[in-house]
């Protein structure tokens, strides 16, 4: 494959001939930026000047992405740190400022004192007795989740569940990715709300757990309309209750439909869907003996019951 190489001074066009597709982990002349072949060009009609090869010129590329990487780290691990305050419990943990501003944009509003244009900001994040440090409290977020958005913030990654040997410790700690859900809906931090629901379903699945009807019930009302945890909620209703090896029935979800009808439509509908298309049978046809007023048996129909009064 040809590229058109833009970084020369000169009009005249050159052709690199290069497989673009990456091999051994080196990335091809497709995927590299044209200031990569640029930067190093002084003047092209100087011959006292010769172009540096190609493949020192994207590894002398990468350096630089790694140069500006660990700049960005340390960047985004000095300043001033936030005194974080989480669940009724207040568990403490202090936390750089500028890491929690890159990862959130609720965040970054919330924990700057001045607001871009100047004016006094509006949250009620305010500075710690006796610290230098900004405070922030969440006394309504679960420590459990939040313990989990620390350790992404810092390392880039969650554990995995697959490692976790103990099947209760498997639901737990996919409990927890459900609370880190709940806080990326606060913080606005769709990559990680995404991997926190593919963990949480994980969990599940190897744990060989599902939430029972009071989790599903507290969790499809926390949720706001549209959630893919309500979604995740109703099909794991449903499925239990179409399971024929499961004795529970709809009556163990009756305090989800209380004063609740979208949880009972998006419920059927879920059957609906879950069946596949197969129809009941027609119960206009066939005998009737079930619906008659008495009780089943031979010769139901010698059997009705007299009406109350007569």
């Amino acid at each position: 494959m040809f590229y058109r190489d833009f970084g020369y001074s000169n009009s005249r066009r050159r052709i690199l001939s290069l497989n673009p597709m990456a091999h051994n982990g080196h990335v091809g002349i497709g995927d590299t930026r044209a200031h990569t072949f640029a930067e190093y060009v002084v003047t092209v009609h100087d011959p006292r000047h010769q172009r540096p090869s190609l493949l020192f010129r994207i590894h002398s590329h990468r350096l630089q992405v790694r140069a500006n990487a660990k700049s960005l780290c340390e960047r985004l691990l000095s300043g001033p740190l936030v005194d974080i305050y989480v669940g009724e419990s207040k568990k403490h943990w202090p936390l750089h400022r500028n890491l929690l501003s890159y990862h959130s944009d609720a965040l970054q509003v919330a924990l700057h004192p001045h607001a871009p244009d100047g004016t006094s900001s509006t949250s009620k994040v305010k500075p710690a007795a006796g610290s230098e440090n900004i405070r922030l409290e969440l006394p309504d977020v679960d420590p459990s989740g939040f313990e989990l958005f620390v350790k992404w913030m810092y390392q880039g990654k969650l554990d995995d569940v697959s490692e976790i040997t103990d099947p209760q410790d498997k639901y737990s700690f996919a409990v927890a990715c459900y609370n880190l859900h709940q806080l990326c809906n606060r913080f606005d931090m769709p990559k990680l709300k995404n991997i926190a629901i593919d963990l949480y379903r994980k969990g599940l699945a190897e744990a060989g757990l599902v939430p029972d009807a009071e989790e599903i019930n507290d969790i499809y009302r926390k949720s706001p309309e549209g959630s893919p945890f309500r979604k995740l909620m109703i099909k794991i209703a449903a499925r239990q209750i179409m399971d024929p090896d499961i004795e529970s029935d709809a009556e163990s979800y009756r305090f989800c439909f209380d004063n609740n009808p979208d949880f009972a439509i998006e419920l059927v509908n879920a059957i609906k869907h879950g069946t596949g298309g197969v129809l009941f049978d027609d119960p206009t046809e066939g005998e009737g003996c079930e619906y008659h007023d008495h009780d089943n048996g031979p010769n139901c129909h010698k059997k009705a019951k007299a009406k109350p009064g007569k």
